[in-house]
């Protein structure tokens, strides 16, 4: 039993699974961290930017984000290059 357990764990699907579900974690909680960021600043973000935000798969892109939401004066000057 023990036996079957491990594999299972150790299977290269399950070691996908898991660092797919890890990376998706770290994607979403930067995503509501430049969300969080510019509500504590007290600025406003529409739905569509809120979503854009929350679509963004791109965790160095997120970070730019989260990095600008520090700054900015509008929500919308995140995505300004």
């Amino acid at each position: 039993m023990l036996r079957q357990i491990r594999y299972f764990f150790d299977n290269p699907v399950a070691l996908q699974v898991r660092e797919e579900g890890r990376v998706e974690g770290r994607i979403e909680a930067r995503a509501q961290m430049t969300l969080r960021i510019l509500e504590w600043r007290d600025i406003s973000v529409c739905f569509a930017l809120r979503e854009k935000v929350l679509d963004c798969y791109d965790l160095d892109q997120l970070e730019v984000w989260a990095r600008r939401a520090l700054t900015v004066e509008r929500a919308e000057d995140l995505f300004s290059d």
